[in-house]
């Protein structure tokens, strides 16, 4: 099974820049904030409606990042979505930060994010409905190795 790939795009400010006019490190988690945050926008399960209507948090547990190349001032990055796995209780998400211009990969991020009851804060399981708008995203593990260009 091959998922559907997310893709969001946003350009590098002048905040997220050192002197060199090139993109902080740190600077990447905006982009796949935003990338995740559009992601559940683009299944029907935007933030400002999912807690609610589910009574959870989806709080961020581990982020990692790869760094490949830099990018600078103004450049068009494209962060590029898939669903490396849906647990019980988690999601691993792996996105792929790629310049436009350059046409280069940038960077790669793995993040998981944990589901948590409100009250308790003590982990849950995933509802079906999250996972079943999710499962288009999902990619199996031979191909979660690369998000093709």
């Amino acid at each position: 099974m091959s998922g559907n790939v997310f893709s969001v795009r946003d350009r590098v400010r002048w905040s997220e820049v050192d002197g060199a006019e090139i993109i902080y490190f740190g600077a990447y988690v905006r982009f796949i904030e935003l990338a995740e945050t559009e992601l559940l926008r683009d299944v029907g399960l935007p933030y400002s409606e999912i807690f609610d209507r589910f009574d959870i948090w989806l709080p961020r547990v581990h982020l990692e990042f790869d760094f490949f190349a830099p990018a600078r001032l103004d450049e068009m990055l494209e962060v590029r979505t898939t669903i490396e796995r849906i647990g019980t209780s988690s999601i691993t998400l792996r996105m792929e930060i790629w310049s436009e211009e350059r046409k280069r990969q940038c960077a790669l991020a793995a993040m998981v994010v944990a589901c948590v009851g409100r009250e308790t804060l003590t982990s849950q399981p995933l509802p079906a409905a999250v996972v079943a708008a999710l499962e288009p995203y999902r990619v199996a593990s031979a191909d979660s190795s690369r998000i093709a260009p």
